[in-house]
């Protein structure tokens, strides 16, 4: 989502009901935006089973930069605000909407008195303050912590020059919240509805200590549901949170999630009647596609090659990254290893995501340079081996050790080393936790990642490459780009035709340095069965929210 996440394989694998947030990783697809059902689901057994192919890497709201996590949180985790089905923000934790001062940098919101956390403790306006304070303070050394820096003086925070007690944010009482922002943020009440700005309970979250959010024992709920058992690796289960105030719509008694990373397996317990919805690989869509409870949708997740310069001295070469980025056939990824809507990208912004007032979409801006060229690519290579000095290169190439991930991992080596005679790669798989930390920690020197938005903005992708960004993780740097994103955060905020003319010049500056290596927009072809109703899908923050989800009709 961002989501942070560096994202997982969330469309290749396709294994649950839901795409994993962020960085990518995680379950399946996103689906459609909701079934349109509405209804009780009468006396039927309130039960949905489904299947993760990856274990829940955090629920530490501070330290959580994932899919799988962010989806979680939109179920066991409740914020001020929380996305309806059209993906806008409605309120959660918070009484109403915000009561806004003129200049738009003073947010007032109140919050309601019946929000209980899972202990019975009521949530507080302190407990917002706690969380955003704990995420921005250095110690805790959180990698979303970029994503708040509209809060008066959260990046003095960050950096260590002044105190969290500083930050702009203050408990009126109880159950008024007062938001101080460093300018006016048009899409700032989506963006409260987004993880990082989840509360946490001081008192609790101080006894767990580093514990706190890597069990279900160690975290604390205030949402629809609580994380009711999870075994590492294996399983994990919600079930409804009888403290939650809004209890009353909330129909699932139980939704269950078997870890299973292989996506054959995940098939065969769908078609046994173990899960109630799988993602479908390459190589079963045509079989499946006539199927009533088939369907396929585009997502705004993208997905791309990070190609690490700090690691790789070779990688800080221009020409040997416009090589690389050039020599791979994402068309034929999409339609023969993916096969299930996805579509071939030469952008880090996804199609269709945002557009101006005048309905035009922000990717039309863009100019890229990495398409698909074999013969441009060895012409860039043999330029990279005269400026180098040598004639062979091998790269390690870090994916996850998800199923169909495999599949791609190899083809992308294969890609590689047909365009570019003398250049090697070397798939290193590791599971997506561990994946995650060796990007976190720059430990690699090519990796197959993604992202996912995590509000209705470009922003939202362009800002994780600024220099040192805590989610850059590629050892690039560039003075025009920092600034122009800079200029976008700030003064251009009051100029949006500026601003969107801006963010396209930054993101096409991006795409000519070959940073990365765009491979596709993700999309997802699935089953799910009829009887899941009012199951809600979102393009932003979590994939999804089951508050509402409900069976009718299962036989």
């Amino acid at each position: 989502m961002k989501k942070q996440s560096s994202l997982f394989l969330a469309s290749l694998i396709a294994v649950s009901g839901f795409t994993a947030a962020c960085t990518g990783g995680g379950n399946d697809s996103k689906d459609t935006k909701s079934t349109g059902d509405s209804g009780s689901g009468g006396g039927e057994e309130q039960v949905l089973n489904f299947a993760s192919s990856s274990d829940i890497p955090t629920l530490d709201s501070s330290l959580a930069t994932d899919q799988v996590s962010f989806d979680t949180f939109n179920q066991v985790m409740e914020g001020l605000y929380t996305l309806d089905k059209d993906d806008k923000a409605v309120p959660g934790v918070a009484e109403g909407d915000p009561e806004i001062s003129k200049d738009g940098k003073t947010w007032t919101i109140k919050l309601r008195k019946d929000a209980k956390w899972s202990n019975g403790d009521p949530v507080t306006a302190k407990d917002f303050v706690f969380a955003w304070q704990r995420s921005l303070d250095p110690k805790t050394a959180a990698e979303y912590a970029y994503i708040m820096m509209d809060l008066k003086n959260a990046a003095a925070v960050n950096e260590g020059k002044m105190k969290p007690s500083e930050l702009g944010v203050k408990a009126v009482d109880d159950n008024t919240l007062e938001i101080q922002l460093e300018t006016a943020v048009p899409y700032f009440k989506e963006l409260l509805a987004f993880g990082s700005f989840l509360p946490q309970n001081e008192k609790f979250v101080k006894e767990q200590g580093s514990k706190y959010g890597t069990t279900k024992d160690t975290t604390l709920y205030n949402g629809p549901f609580v994380l009711s058992e999870w075994n590492t690796e294996k399983n994990f289960q919600y079930k409804k949170n009888d403290q939650y105030w809004d209890k009353d719509k909330v129909k699932l008694t139980e939704v269950n999630y078997q870890v299973v990373k292989d996506a054959q397996t995940a098939l065969n317990m769908y078609t046994t009647g173990d899960i109630d919805t799988v993602g479908l690989t390459a190589e079963n869509v045509d079989k499946y596609k006539s199927d009533k409870n088939f369907s396929t949708e585009l997502d705004a997740s993208t997905y791309f090659v990070r190609m690490n310069q700090g690691k790789n001295k070779d990688l800080a070469n221009k020409n040997l990254r416009l090589a690389l980025a050039k020599s791979i056939d994402k068309e034929k990824l999409t339609k023969t290893i993916l096969n299930n809507g996805s579509i071939a990208i030469d952008t880090l912004m996804p199609k269709e995501f945002v557009k101006n007032e005048a309905g035009e979409d922000y990717i039309s801006g863009v100019k890229s340079p990495l398409n698909y060229d074999k013969a441009e690519a060895q012409k860039y290579l043999e330029k990279a081996k005269k400026e180098l000095g040598k004639d062979k290169f091998e790269f390690e190439y870090l994916t996850f050790d998800a199923d169909t991930a495999k599949k791609a991992g190899e083809y992308v080596k294969e890609q590689v080393e047909t365009s570019l005679p003398g250049v090697t790669l070397k798939i290193k798989q590791q599971p997506f936790k561990q994946k995650l930390e060796l990007e976190s920690k720059g430990n690699y020197e090519l990796a197959f990642g993604g992202w996912g938005p995590d509000y209705p903005d470009p922003m939202t992708f362009l800002d994780m490459f600024v220099t040192k960004g805590a989610h850059n993780q590629t050892g690039w740097s560039n003075a025009e780009f920092d600034k122009m994103i800079k200029d976008a955060k700030g003064p251009l905020l009051q100029k949006p035709e500026e601003r969107w003319t801006t963010l396209q010049d930054a993101e096409t500056k991006f795409l000519d340095e070959a940073v990365i290596i765009p491979m596709y927009q993700a999309g997802g072809a699935r089953l799910r069965q009829g009887y899941i109703k009012n199951f809600v899908t979102h393009k932003f923050a979590g994939d999804t929210t089951l508050k509402e989800t409900y069976i009718e009709g299962k036989k």
